[in-house]
């Protein structure tokens, strides 16, 4: 753990920020912890834990914005997303480490591609498809599930799911966004925590660190111009994704 100290704080502190300037910081914890000796699997959870306050602290701060998309029951898609999350969670809980080692690297690359290219993914996609809410729930489900086995660009695929229903309203949907990310992952770390996999010297070294990141990123995000911020968070995804494809399969 001392050896680790000052990668884990860093992590965690460049992943508060990259929270809450525009996300993506599970991208830095996930390999900062697996570098520091976590087993994948144990990483994952440990992450998840160490970031789930800053996206708490963002729910309360979005809590008068919190409004079920038109057509949308909001119980119904909290109660998607909790259960969703709950079978994740049960899915990563199951997973060898062994066989999450391989997935771990192809999660990180569609989750980096999303981020860098799900608002234009989806702007295409809405000329073209329209969905019903049928389908909504449906993909709901999934994406809440991923949110709890993985995580990484889940708010982003709900965005884009929600955009082909019609709803394109980005600004409005923040709060409900953020709400339901929320609760997929509260559900996946309760579990978390009932499990023996945190490492959790680890996982508090990088929750006080991305508290604190989270904090001054909040303040950055004011006085930095949305698109090359965004740009430059998505290079930041590649080059980590990169760095893990390496140590999977090299």
């Amino acid at each position: 753990m001392p050896d680790h100290l000052l990668l884990l704080l860093a992590a965690g502190l460049l992943a508060g920020a990259m929270n809450a300037v525009a996300g993506g910081g599970t991208f830095v914890t996930l390999p900062a912890l697996v570098f520091a000796g976590l087993p994948a699997v144990a990483a994952n959870a440990s992450s998840t834990i160490a970031l789930f306050p800053g996206t708490v602290a963002s729910t309360f701060a979005y809590r008068a914005d919190i409004e079920a998309p038109a057509g949308l029951s909001p119980p119904l898609m909290l109660a998607i997303s909790l259960v969703g999350g709950l079978v994740g969670a049960l899915l990563l809980l199951f997973t060898p480490s062994s066989a999450f080692d391989v997935i771990v690297p192809w999660m990180l690359l569609l989750a980096s591609l999303v981020f860098a290219f799900g608002k234009k993914w989806g702007e295409v996609l809405r000329r073209r498809v329209h969905i019903g809410r049928g389908a909504v729930l449906g993909i709901q489900f999934l994406l809440a599930t991923y949110g709890g086995y993985f995580g990484a660009g889940v708010g982003i695929m709900m965005l884009a799911t929600w955009s082909l229903f019609g709803l394109t309203d980005i600004k409005a949907l923040s709060g409900i966004r953020t709400f339901l990310v929320s609760a997929c992952n509260g559900v996946a770390v309760i579990c978390f925590v009932l499990s023996s996999l945190v490492w959790w010297p680890q996982t508090f070294a990088v929750m006080l660190a991305a508290i604190m990141g989270g904090y001054l990123g909040a303040r950055l995000a004011r006085m930095l111009p949305a698109a090359p911020t965004r740009t430059g968070i998505a290079i930041c995804n590649f080059a980590m994704t990169a760095v893990v494809f390496w140590r999977a399969f090299l």
